[in-house]
């Protein structure tokens, strides 16, 4: 894969989209792996996993489908399709990528993902593409769509962070770091791996970067409908996915009241109203009014960079905040 040459035509149409499919696949990546990164992923896989599980041993046949063709370093293709790009995308549309792929697209992909002859019982199943839709839309239904509204403003903060760095630094702030080994090469080089393989090139095509919450879908993962579309999928930020992190102090929180204490706590680095809607749950309403009570306190400043107005504690609302921290010992 190596790298990509991005024509100015189609960089200047790339875009951040949303994708609930994507979601769920990164979902059933972290129940597939059962590694979670922070605390909020340990509650959600202890929620899930086994329930999951139970689902896999019922049906051997599901559960080597998910081990070969998303357990691998290399996806099965059918399994990732690429995202429309739709502005409200339907889990159930992009679903029927999946499962309208034909049993033999389906076992030749897991053979390229698999490196090698595929066991017997994927050989012998004719309904491969069923299996995968059947799973994936239980993973939905059941781990994903339940939080998909806190999710989806998760998404959403990563994006405006997103094209804050776009706005700031270019392509290559808004880039790199976006998957391992990913770099803005410039010239329109978009260095997607380290692997040495040929450049594709992408001239008229539609490029898209798509964000999923689950931590351990760092790696994320490329999808491609030649000649056209493009993706990249990527774990949102630590700090954003995280929910377990930013814990308010309870003498702060009786000092300022809890909703605007924490907005307070997680101006530890700059955000915009958009990512603390999406850490703290609360309307935007809400947030904006904590914001203007904390800028007229002196405890919070803000700054604009690129399109997006972004918020930070002032040193007074530094000592304020690690005043409450109880102390080690």
């Amino acid at each position: 894969m190596g790298w990509w040459q991005v024509s100015t035509d189609t960089l200047a149409s790339s875009r951040f989209v949303l994708s609930p499919l994507a979601e769920t696949t990164a979902a059933l990546k972290s129940l597939h792996r059962a590694e979670p990164a922070h605390p909020g992923e340990h509650a959600w896989l202890a929620r899930h996993l086994p329930a999951y599980r139970a689902r896999l041993a019922a049906d051997p046949v599901t559960a080597r489908l998910v081990a070969t063709g998303l357990g691998r370093d290399w996806n099965a293709d059918f399994l990732t399709p690429t995202p429309s790009g739709a502005d409200e995308p339907r889990f159930e549309d992009e679903l029927a990528a999946v499962r309208d792929t034909s049993p033999q697209a389906a076992r030749a992909d897991l053979e390229v993902s698999q490196g090698g002859p595929l066991p017997e019982p994927l050989r012998a199943a004719d309904d491969l593409p069923a299996c995968a839709a059947r799973i994936l839309r239980w993973v939905w239904t059941a781990a994903v769509r339940p939080d998909w509204p806190r999710r989806r403003r998760v998404i959403e903060a990563d994006i405006a962070a997103r094209t804050a760095r776009l706005g700031r630094g270019g392509w290559s702030g808004a880039l790199d770091g976006l998957r391992p080994d990913m770099r803005w090469l410039g010239d329109g080089r978009l260095r997607i791996n380290a692997y040495d393989h040929p450049p594709r090139r992408l001239d008229v095509a539609q490029l898209m970067f798509v964000p999923v919450t689950p931590v351990t879908a760092r790696r994320g993962w490329v999808a491609w409908q030649e000649p056209h579309r493009y993706a990249v999928v990527y774990a949102c930020a630590g700090t954003l996915a995280d929910t377990g992190r930013g814990a308010v102090p309870q003498a702060l929180g009786r000092l300022l009241g809890p909703g605007r204490a924490a907005v307070l706590v997680l101006l530890d680095s700059p955000r915009s109203t958009t990512q603390l809607t999406a850490l703290t749950g609360q309307g935007l309403g809400s947030v904006g009014r904590h914001l203007k009570v904390l800028l007229d306190a002196g405890l919070a400043e803000r700054s604009r960079a690129g399109r997006s107005v972004l918020y930070f504690r002032t040193p007074a609302g530094e000592v304020l905040v690690n005043a409450q921290q109880p102390s080690g010992g």
